[in-house]
């Protein structure tokens, strides 16, 4: 099993279905990575088109397969809407190191309402790091 950190670069969004009426949505991101779970900043009044180049960082082993982005709209004096969410697995990046940022779909149920970036960073946790000793599964050398 592979234990390491998932860096995720949340660059932006664009063509988010405006859940506002009145003026542009204020958005913003929920990261899910198994438990964990990271919020980003409001992009206040940014509507459809949002930007927050952020970083998050999340401790994962290879178990966990996927990130999931939830795109909420913050609405002051009512409960936040929902906007959509994107599911990124993560076996590529595992595999790979690092996806630089790509363009994955946002749905709301079936349906297709924008699409967001988002790039991905693997960095496996070196063994030697979990307490394990040096000559753990060797020879100790005689001298």
């Amino acid at each position: 099993m592979v234990h390491g950190t998932l860096e995720v670069l949340l660059v932006g969004a664009k063509g988010l279905e405006n859940t506002d009426f009145l003026c542009n949505m204020d958005p913003y991101a929920l990261l899910k990575c198994r438990s964990q779970e990271q919020r980003s900043s409001i992009a206040s009044g940014k509507g459809s088109k949002p930007e927050w180049n952020e970083s998050f960082v999340f401790t994962v082993s290879d178990q966990a397969t996927e990130l999931v982005i939830k795109l909420m709209d913050s609405d002051s004096g009512t409960s936040d809407d929902f906007v959509g969410e994107a599911t990124i697995p993560l076996e590529a990046v595992y595999t790979e190191g690092s996806i630089p940022p790509t363009v994955y779909n946002v749905v709301k149920g079936e349906h297709y309402c924008g699409e967001i970036k988002v790039g991905l960073t693997f960095t496996p946790e070196d063994v030697r790091q979990r307490g394990l000793p040096e000559d753990f599964g060797g020879w100790k050398q005689s001298h």
